[in-house]
């Protein structure tokens, strides 16, 4: 079972889409976790629109505080943005992407695609390397 964690700032949109393209791609072998540094109360509504147009539901998603622990759990750490506090950790991928807090679906539709064929990417490098 290969684990992998998304982290971005307030795990409301960037974290919350790469999880949510991630759960949907991936196989029953592979966990999806997101988490962030500080994160928000609710995820973003958009972000969840912009999921739900093509299918993903993550309505039930809480954004949750990055620890050490869950942390340590993951295979891989992908951070949505440079510069974030993370825990050390032997495997941390860092995808420099935009904030996309004050979107709308329409302005959100072109990151969430980049995203996808990103988490394509990686499940495809992750399930040769288990």
């Amino acid at each position: 079972m290969t684990t992998i964690l998304f982290v971005c700032v307030h795990n409301a949109g960037r974290s919350q889409l790469a999880a949510g393209l991630a759960a949907a791609r991936a196989g029953s072998d592979v966990t999806i976790v997101s988490a962030g540094t500080e994160p928000d109360a609710a995820v973003s509504q958009t972000v969840l629109a912009s999921l739900a147009e093509i299918g993903i539901d993550r309505s039930d998603q809480v954004p949750q505080l990055l620890t050490d622990e869950l942390a340590a759990r993951a295979d891989v750490i992908v951070a949505l943005k440079p510069g974030l506090d993370l825990p050390a950790h032997d495997r941390v991928d860092v995808w420099p992407l935009p904030d996309p807090a004050s979107w709308d679906v329409e302005g959100i539709r072109p990151l969430r695609d980049h995203i996808d064929s990103l988490v394509a990417d990686l499940l495809a490098v992750t399930s040769r390397t288990r």
